[in-house]
């Protein structure tokens, strides 16, 4: 007796079944890595003189891991300029020099520009508002002067918000790693010679130029209001001492 034999599917049907692999779970390593480097961004290394050192027992303790994926994470960070592993030492959190902030400002300037200018096209009515909000608390009788802390923290979630509302991933990626530093120096700046007072000016005229929906003035605005800061910077090198 004959078997019969049996068709092969037409090949048709073999194309249209579209599958994708399964993301994979993120391991230990990673994790860490991504917690670190958020408390480490968030650090205020340029408000004292002394440095900053990261204990690698505590983090394996805090975290609730081994060692091994603290100094796994600890080895990605060192790759990317957050920290330095000194022999029987410990971990550094890495400040920069003068010029070298200067510098990371100036890149700043670029990204965030771009950003603006990318907000404008992407950017719904009511995200732009949400920038406008950040200072709703801010006038006359409760200025940024008299309140620093206070409009120091809001002035760095301006910009962190700015850059998210491009919805460019690779901007977010490229402007966290030079955050610590830019965030810092923000903070130890805005209130000499009534910075605050004349930052919310600025902020607020990028707004406007956002809610208008002019591209050009609000890159312009964002990119001159950074290069102010590095200008500033680097006229007052007492800043790192």
């Amino acid at each position: 007796m004959k078997v019969p034999r049996l068709k092969s599917p037409p090949e048709s049907s073999a194309q249209s079944l579209v599958l994708e692999r399964f993301a994979p779970e993120e391991t230990f390593k990673t994790k860490v890595y991504a917690a670190l480097k958020h408390a480490i961004i968030n650090m205020d290394i340029y408000g004292s003189s002394e440095p900053t050192w990261i204990d690698e027992r505590q983090l394996s303790e805090k975290l609730g891991v081994s060692r091994t994926p603290v100094r796994e994470a600890v080895a990605m960070l060192e790759q990317e300029g957050f920290v330095k592993s000194l022999p029987r030492r410990g971990i550094m959190v890495l400040k920069k020099t003068k010029s070298e902030v200067v510098e990371m400002i100036q890149a700043w300037a670029a990204l965030e520009s771009m950003a603006a200018r990318l907000v404008v096209q992407r950017a719904t009515d009511a995200e732009i508002g949400t920038l406008r909000t950040l200072f709703k608390d801010f006038n006359d009788a409760h200025k940024p002067s008299d309140h620093l802390n206070e409009y120091s923290d809001t002035n760095v979630v301006f910009h962190q918000t700015l850059i998210g509302l491009s919805r460019s991933q690779l901007l977010v990626d490229m402007t966290d790693n030079l955050l610590l530093h830019v965030r810092g120096i923000r903070q130890m700046t805005i209130g000499r010679d009534d910075r605050a007072s004349r930052s919310i000016v600025d902020h607020l005229k990028i707004i406007e130029a956002l809610e208008r929906r002019d591209m050009v003035q609000a890159e312009q605005l964002s990119r001159d209001h950074a290069l102010g800061l590095a200008a500033y910077v680097d006229e007052h090198a007492d800043i790192f001492d």
